[in-house]
């Protein structure tokens, strides 16, 4: 572990290597684990005042989920998280040819929202929790992720660059 100002940082970050590849994982971070995507405070209000111009990019299914639970979940490790559909896929997904993609940055990119997706889907698998009154940096690593820690041994990047192929 190691402390920058006041912010602890997994010495994972610096250690492991990693380039997502998503014709490999097809997306999985948006349809597996146990929970949706841990929001920011003041993400789910954004993603709320929003709906009108995401809805049109979404499953049936997540428009549904949207309508009978509203925009968040709450996980007890994670705090707000988006919500699932049927307990794995995130209610914002969408599939272009077998890959699981944002609804919220297709949004984004054709220019019917100024939110380009939750900070955390930007730092997947990097994620941001508090210890001791602290802000700590950690590394969730997932199964899912194989693809991406090959990619990076195979190509010398390391995590912290964050280099996506998503």
């Amino acid at each position: 572990m190691i402390i920058i100002d006041d912010i602890l940082v997994s010495d994972f970050i610096q250690e492991e290597k990693f380039h997502c590849n998503i014709k490999k994982c097809k997306g999985a971070c948006c349809m597996k684990g146990d929970s949706g995507a841990p929001l920011e405070d003041e993400e789910a209000g954004i993603i709320e005042d929003l709906l009108e111009n995401i809805k049109p990019y979404m499953q049936p299914e997540g428009v549904s989920v949207i309508e009978q639970n509203g925009v968040l979940d709450y996980d007890k490790d994670e705090g707000f998280v988006t919500p699932l559909i049927n307990g794995e896929e995130c209610a914002f997904v969408y599939f272009d040819h077998g890959i699981a993609l944002c609804v919220i940055e297709k949004a984004w990119r054709e220019g019917k929202s100024h939110f380009q997706k939750p900070v955390s889907c930007h730092l997947d698998p990097i994620r941001i929790s508090t210890f001791n009154k602290r802000d700590a940096v950690n590394y969730h690593n997932r199964d899912i992720c194989d693809p991406a820690r090959h990619n990076g041994r195979h190509n010398d990047v390391p995590l912290y660059k964050l280099e996506m192929q998503c």
